[in-house]
């Protein structure tokens, strides 16, 4: 897809086809984007976590009552370590979020690119998530995505609504 119809027309997809998995191949090429994405003094302070087994879906699924996250076949949850990114010295501002953003949003794009379905998830239970996963102390839960095929009812090809580029852009 054209970079910019897939930014154009990339939504969050609430309802995945069960019975279809993604192809390793596809979820290797989506994990690839998220490890290609740039970070702050190149630190690349994150960690993919690959959710597949039904076992570990079971786990993880507890973290969100959404019954659509229930459907998809993979969760990809994005870890990092806030020791291992990159500090300002000026400030302390810690790059984490900045640095796990970008691979989030180069993980998603590159599944829309695939034709696979994702919807950024951040209304997740912490706790629960971390105990699933039996993550270390310094290991932050940044954000997590289901992975899959949209069900068949699905309707793409619609523009998003999106205030326009003159609410937001000042040339100075």
């Amino acid at each position: 897809m054209e970079f910019y119809e897939l930014i154009r027309y990339r939504k969050s997809i609430r309802n995945y086809d069960p019975d279809k998995t993604v192809a390793e191949d596809v979820l290797h090429r989506i994990l690839e984007a998220g490890r290609l994405a740039p970070s702050a003094a190149n630190r690349q302070p994150w960690k993919f976590l690959l959710i597949s087994s039904a076992e570990m879906l079971d786990k993880v699924r507890m973290c969100y009552k959404g019954e659509w996250f229930r459907q998809a076949p993979h969760i990809l949850v994005v870890t990092g370590n806030r020791d291992d990114a990159w500090t300002r010295k000026y400030d302390g501002y810690n790059s984490i979020e900045t640095d796990l953003t970008i691979a989030m949003d180069h993980l998603i794009l590159a599944a829309a690119n695939e034709g696979v379905g994702s919807c950024w998830i951040a209304a997740f239970d912490p706790l629960l998530l971390r105990e699933a996963l039996g993550l270390k102390e310094n290991d932050e839960v940044f954000a997590i995505t289901p992975l899959g095929y949209p069900e068949d009812s699905y309707q793409s090809g619609h523009a998003k609504n999106r205030k326009a580029i003159s609410e937001i852009v000042e040339y100075l």
